[in-house]
């Protein structure tokens, strides 16, 4: 019954169409293509009961009607739907591999005056002469192509709102450091300020996450959730807050409060009356990962009640309006693909943070997608006046021009200097001056001077295919052309400098699409949980056993999770387990498991260790192995906190031989040619005496 829409509209209408070009439907039309090539049909119509939810599930665990037209259009190709069921018309597109999206025309609102405009939008998207009396160009299917191409310039727009966003983040932070007497961030400014910076961008990405997982409906939409936790929710009262009392926003607390309290319901699941939400478990909402944002010092007493920190409601209200509106318009995450998202958080990435050493600024990037460098005016005024311009370009990389120098060398104080450089500040960074002892953010100097960078879709698809072309190729059978789903789950890919995701998202939705297809061919469907939709089981399981990545920056793999995370998303189940999959590592640098075992990059022909280490280390990698097979074939049944057990028993038994191999490829590097052997050799002994810990 999926594939058995109430009407088809074809590009062209036939002799049996009825006026408006709608065809009835035949047995040869219902089961779609019908002898038709599926790109000449444009519409799929179905009609549901009166009244009957879009997004209500039947009984027996089917899919709902929306779910069904989904599936049914990924299925044919068709580029869109149309659902009515007496009270809503809803326009869906789903392209197969892309994310979907929907419009409804509700027709209690064209019925009344003020709706008119709602009901001359809807004629002139699915009129007869948008269906079939204009140029193929300008008909439905290439009014939602262009649609999505313009996706592209939404995300480059979002992706600058949302650095502006992080840098709103740093300063509501530091309002709370200051409110807690210096106590709230204590430690981690003095032990490594990049924590900060790190536990700030993960707080973006679980907005993001929740934007994206709002708007597809995969958390609760009952009145208590929407009301009381969503984020939707939250923005719209800070809003009316903002109307109402807008000079005092940056004095009043509360919202931060509720994230917190969100972000633990999504980590652990809540359940209170109608309302049921999920665990989703996984280190992006892990309490403890950056436990300075409930106002903890440390990890390990989430039990004990919590002190949150006075994160200004203003702050929440700025970051969320940044999140949500674009141009005074509500932006739609649903409509918005992985890599689109991806290429707004990508433009937080590059960033250190820093204490201020003096008064200071934040001078705008010189080139598009560049970042604003902060730069001491204490600092610059200590140079002397002929100096002061080359000083500034050494570390911002903009030119002064004529007028500016003049002024910047003629200044005698820090007032004189800010008001000479006021055209050039980035006031989205520091609407003031940051003062000494505060916290900065400064992009290093490859994001200062190239940008944010990320690969559109529009590349990795058309890449990936071509890559993975021949090697699903040697995996059909060659009699008839079937895949073998247990073959095809067995590959392995692996991205070695995986950045945000791109093309393992890319590999993700391709292979996930192959498994489908091999499922159907051998008739070997499994049982998809009810709940499921069978794209997304497919994408989990191709993400948990085929995906691996390496990247040198921990940033970097937190983005590339993200986004597979987004792209297996499911309404009731945890976040897919990554953690054996994407490592931090370098691709370039290493040893193979006989240079390992020989301790030495010459392999086989020279070696340190005796049989009996090179047994025992084997045997470690052989558990190592298993365990990591453990996870790769664990079922949906499989807790979080099973897999993670898994995994940091096989990274304790990993850690001896990656000692092995650390000191050998330091011992490579760290001494000169002919003092390699030497220094091996007294490094061995070190292990022999078991001594590696004092070299970690």
């Amino acid at each position: 019954e999926v594939l058995r829409p109430a009407f088809a509209v074809r590009a062209e209408p036939r002799k049996n169409s009825a006026p408006g070009g709608t065809s009835r439907p035949t047995e040869e039309q219902r089961a779609l293509p019908g002898g038709a090539e599926p790109e000449e049909w444009q519409l799929l119509v179905d009609t549901c009961a009166p009244g009957e939810d879009f997004d209500g599930g039947t009984r027996g665990g089917n899919p709902s009607p929306h779910g069904r037209m989904e599936r049914l259009l990924r299925h044919t190709g068709v580029p869109a739907g149309l659902l009515f069921n007496g009270v809503s018309l809803r326009l869906i597109s789903a392209p197969p591999g892309e994310s979907s999206g929907w419009l409804d025309f509700r027709v209690s609102d064209m019925r009344e005056t003020a709706g008119r405009p709602i009901a001359a939008a809807m004629r002139l998207l699915l009129g007869q002469a948008r269906l079939l009396g204009v140029s193929r160009q300008r008909r439905l299917a290439a009014l939602l192509e262009y649609s999505r191409k313009f996706q592209n310039e939404v995300s480059e727009r979002l992706a600058d709102q949302v650095l502006h966003a992080l840098y709103e983040l740093v300063r509501g932070f530091q309002a709370a450091h200051d409110l807690s007497e210096k106590t709230l961030l204590a430690r981690p400014l003095r032990e490594d300020p990049d924590e900060v910076y790190r536990g700030l961008l993960t707080l973006v990405l679980r907005l993001v996450f929740l934007l994206y997982a709002e708007e597809r409906d995969m958390l609760p939409q009952n009145e208590t959730f929407l009301g009381s936790y969503s984020l939707a929710g939250l923005h719209e009262r800070l809003r009316e807050d903002a109307a109402r009392h807008p000079d005092t926003m940056d004095q009043r607390y509360g919202a931060w409060a509720q994230l917190l309290v969100l972000f633990r319901m999504i980590h652990d699941g809540a359940r209170s009356g109608d309302m049921a939400l999920s665990p989703r478990r996984g280190y992006l909402f892990d309490p403890d990962r950056h436990p300075f944002l409930e106002g903890r010092d440390e990890a390990g007493r989430r039990g004990e009640r919590i002190e949150p920190p006075l994160v200004p409601d203003g702050t929440i209200y700025r970051v969320l309006e940044k999140l949500f509106v674009l141009d005074g318009e509500r932006i739609s995450y649903r409509a918005l693909d992985v890599e689109h998202i991806g290429s707004v958080y990508e433009t937080m990435m590059g960033f250190r943070m820093e204490i201020a050493t003096g008064r200071s600024i934040a001078i705008r990037a010189a080139k598009r997608h560049g970042a604003p460098a902060t730069i001491d005016l204490e600092a610059l005024l200590r140079e002397k006046p002929a100096d002061r311009p080359k000083w500034m370009r050494d570390r911002t990389d903009r030119e002064v021009n004529d007028k500016t120098k003049k002024a910047v060398r003629e200044a005698a104080s820090i007032d004189a200097l800010h008001a000479a450089l006021d055209s050039m500040i980035d006031r989205n960074a520091t609407p003031d001056l940051v003062p000494k002892g505060s916290m900065a953010l400064q992009p290093n100097e490859e994001r200062r001077r190239s940008g944010s960078h990320y690969t559109p879709r529009e590349l990795t698809e058309p890449i990936v295919r071509e890559a993975l072309a021949p090697v699903i190729g040697r995996l059909r059978d060659q009699r008839n052309g079937t895949l073998d789903p247990q073959r095809l789950l067995d590959l392995k890919i692996c991205d070695p400098a995986v950045g945000s995701g791109a093309f393992l998202v890319e590999a993700c939705r391709q292979l996930g699409d192959a498994l489908l297809e091999a499922w159907r061919a051998c008739d070997a469907m499994p049982e998809i949980p009810p709940d499921a939709d069978e794209a997304i089981y497919a994408r989990r399981l191709i993400a948990q056993r085929c995906l691996y990545g390496v990247d040198r920056n921990s940033v970097a793999l937190d983005l590339a999770k993200l986004s597979l995370w987004l792209v297996t998303l499911a309404k009731d189940r945890p976040l897919t387990f990554l953690d054996h999959a994407l490592r931090r590592g370098d691709s370039l640098v290493g040893l193979s498991r006989t240079q390992i075992e020989a301790f030495h990059w010459a392999g086989d022909e020279r070696s340190f260790q005796t049989d009996i280490e090179v047994v025992r280390i084997s045997k470690l990698l052989e558990r190592i192995a298993d365990l990591r097979r453990q996870i790769r074939e664990a079922g949906e049944d499989v807790s979080d906190r099973e897999l993670r057990r898994l995994w940091e028993k096989a990274r304790s038994e990993l850690n001896e031989v990656r000692a092995f191999g650390d000191l050998a490829v330091w011992a490579f590097f760290d001494a000169k040619k002919k003092e390699r052997e030497g220094r091996l050799q007294s490094l061995f002994g070190a292990v022999e005496r078991g001594e590696t810990g004092r070299f970690r």
